[in-house]
């Protein structure tokens, strides 16, 4: 009796370590796998990746020349025979020009939120991690910004640097580093105090190191995420500083410079005046629910 009971111990035991022990998903594989079970946010992904070929590619995809004019098919209705989308106020291919505005228009928009996403993040990490003085000298910097609109305060740089690309980027960058820095500051204030940071400090790691190993891994997502829904904003701001003459100058075909050399023409042809104007949307919309998702698929705590 005994040695049956010795036998089937040991063969429950034998079954018990035949079992695989299964691993635990990663935070980021776990967050990965939620968002690619939002369809919405999915849909939003995938826009998004035919912007950016449309970006990359554009040149060679473009059926006509988006600089070649032809007075005798100015303002053609959208359905032409050779001009699917119609034609602009110089009888320029509008679809060639959108696809090709693509590539000005995503990167006038993006360029500003990652320069601005690595300065300010800087900035408010190193402000939430000191605290103190330093951190309230920083802060208060940043909230003179706030006491200006950021339509008005991108117009009022791009005034005083001048009209460009260039000088758009840069004050586009000026905007959004406050934002940034206000997020960044605040994150990094409550992994601060965390235990692991303490018993880290309690060590004898120096600053540096505790930010390097403790301190990034747990802010920068949050950032990220934060930084990716001012891409929308970034495209709105910059097509409107296009739009005001402030922006990319002509013939370069943009999104917010062609909604403005279109703007005589939207009683004439108001569909194809309108396309620009729909290719922002479409852009800002799908940037926008793509943060949304990013953001709840990493604030899942289930």
């Amino acid at each position: 009796m005994a040695s049956l009971t010795a036998s089937s111990s040991s063969a429950g035991a034998t079954d018990e370590s035949a079992v695989p022990a299964q691993r635990s998903r990663g935070y980021w594989t776990a967050a990965l796998v939620r968002f690619t079970r939002d369809p919405v946010a999915m849909g939003a992904a995938l826009v998004v990746l035919l912007l950016i070929g449309l970006a990359v590619f554009g040149p060679w995809i473009a059926p006509a020349d988006p600089y070649a004019a032809s007075m005798l098919k100015r303002l053609k209705p959208i359905g032409t025979e050779g001009l699917p989308l119609g034609s602009d106020e110089l009888g320029r291919d509008m679809l060639s020009r959108l696809i090709v505005g693509a590539r000005l228009s995503l990167f006038i928009g993006i360029t500003p939120v990652v320069f601005a996403f690595m300065i300010g993040s800087v900035i408010g990490i190193v402000a939430g991690y000191a605290g103190g003085f330093i951190n309230t000298a920083i802060m208060r910097t940043v909230d003179v910004f706030y006491a200006f609109p950021s339509v008005l305060l991108a117009i009022a740089l791009s005034g005083v640097l001048g009209a460009g690309m260039v000088n758009s980027l840069i004050s586009l960058t000026i905007v959004f580093i406050p934002q940034i820095v206000r997020v960044a500051e605040s994150v990094t204030t409550q992994v601060r105090n965390r235990d692991y940071v303490e018993a880290a400090r309690a060590s004898g790691a120096s600053a540096f190191t505790i930010v390097r190993v403790h301190v990034l891994g747990n802010v920068l997502g949050p950032i990220f995420v934060y930084a990716t829904s001012l891409i929308a904003v970034s495209m709105i701001l910059a097509s409107g500083l296009s739009f005001l003459g402030l922006g990319v100058k002509p013939p370069e075909p943009e999104w917010g410079l062609m909604l403005n050399t279109l703007r005589t023409a939207i009683y004439v042809q108001p569909w194809v005046a309108a396309l620009p104007g729909l290719m922002i949307f479409i852009t800002s919309i799908s940037f926008n629910i793509l943060s949304d998702g990013l953001r709840s698929a990493m604030d899942n705590k289930g």
